[in-house]
């Protein structure tokens, strides 16, 4: 375990098994507000609310979204309201950036032709920030034990139901030999059984998504699918660039470098995951990386909401190569043993 880790934990910054599924339930929130606030504002003729030199803007309206969501983090402990959490600070926050152009323009305008792209930045840019923080390394033993016992909070106060205990003993085991384990264990064997299911759909999708995505993933036509789908979307992207005729040399180039490195990395993960599965992917995700922060950043200064749809393509095929690698890094037999336990004490 690196440094920096060792850092964080010892200032008690354990990372959340279950980060990256808010996180993205925030993110997504955010994608799906924006296009539905844009498409509403169009069918309605982009009415006004207020009145008398009053305009009531929707970034109000995501201010106190985001607003609500602190106020929920901030009052409870244990995991039951980051769900809840990250859909409406994800809605507020889509409310929020749909209306960036106005915050970027001397005159105040809602309708900024660059507007699609910087939405596209902010969302990426949060994207690879959560996988940076969450999806590079696979939590260590001390991060699953404090998420075991995180777990064990909601169960302390009104009880664990059985798929509740199992989550939390499953956790337990992921930490392996882990100081603290045994205490731990004891603690969600008295916590007393309540049979009835907290509701939780945001979990309940990412949990289908998962499974569905964790089996997919595993199949052997995979790596090729996902180099097609690649290659498709970059040939997509130079095909649409070139439709336009106030196309600039410079903004055909970057989509066409980007699609030509993108295809490059391609063939590089092709090669390599007969050998080395987990490798394969690495190089498969960089190709999904370039494509995200090269090719369709471009694409969108020409295509403007057009191009969201190589945003979604990309998106999803990041997030199975992400859960392709974690089920590598789950099946591996030091998974669990990423650190020692003295390391961090």
């Amino acid at each position: 375990m690196n440094r920096l880790r060792r850092s964080l934990l010892r200032r008690g910054l354990p990372r959340d098994p279950a980060a990256t599924r808010h996180l993205t339930g925030f993110l997504v929130s955010a994608v799906l507000t924006v296009l539905v606030v844009r498409a509403l504002l169009a069918a309605t003729g982009y009415p006004q609310v207020g009145g008398d030199g009053l305009h009531l803007s929707h970034v109000l309206w995501g201010g106190l979204l985001m607003a609500l969501a602190f106020v929920l983090l901030f009052s409870f402990i244990g995991p039951v309201a980051r769900p809840l959490a990250a859909v409406l600070g994800g809605v507020g926050f889509g409310l929020f950036v749909d209306e960036i152009g106005k915050f970027v323009t001397s005159d105040y305008d809602y309708f900024y032709a660059p507007t699609p792209a910087l939405v596209y930045l902010v969302i990426v840019g949060l994207a690879l920030l959560v996988e940076a923080v969450n999806g590079r390394r696979p939590p260590t033993s001390s991060e699953l034990l404090a998420a075991a016992v995180d777990a064990a909070v909601a169960g302390v106060a009104g009880g664990f139901s059985p798929r509740a205990r199992a989550r939390a003993r499953l956790l337990l085991h992921r930490a392996g030999d882990v100081h603290g384990r045994d205490e731990v264990a004891a603690l969600l064997a008295v916590i007393e059984t309540d049979h009835r299911e907290l509701p939780d759909p945001t979990t309940a999708v990412a949990d289908l998504v998962v499974r569905t995505t964790e089996r997919v993933v595993q199949a052997r036509w995979v790596p090729r699918l996902t180099v097609a789908v690649l290659v498709a979307t970059a040939g997509g992207a130079v095909w649409r660039a070139t439709q336009h005729d106030t196309a600039s040399a410079f903004v055909l180039a970057g989509v066409l470098a980007g699609a030509c490195l993108t295809v490059a990395l391609c063939t590089v993960g092709l090669i390599v995951v007969g050998g080395d599965r987990e490798r394969g992917f690495r190089w498969f995700r960089r190709a999904v990386l370039v494509s995200l922060l090269v090719t369709q950043v471009f694409l969108f200064r020409l295509d403007e909401w057009g191009a969201s749809v190589g945003l979604v393509v990309d998106l999803t095929v990041l997030g199975l190569l992400a859960a392709e690698l974690d089920v590598i890094r789950r099946n591996a037999p030091d998974a669990a043993a990423d650190e020692s336990p003295a390391s961090v004490r």
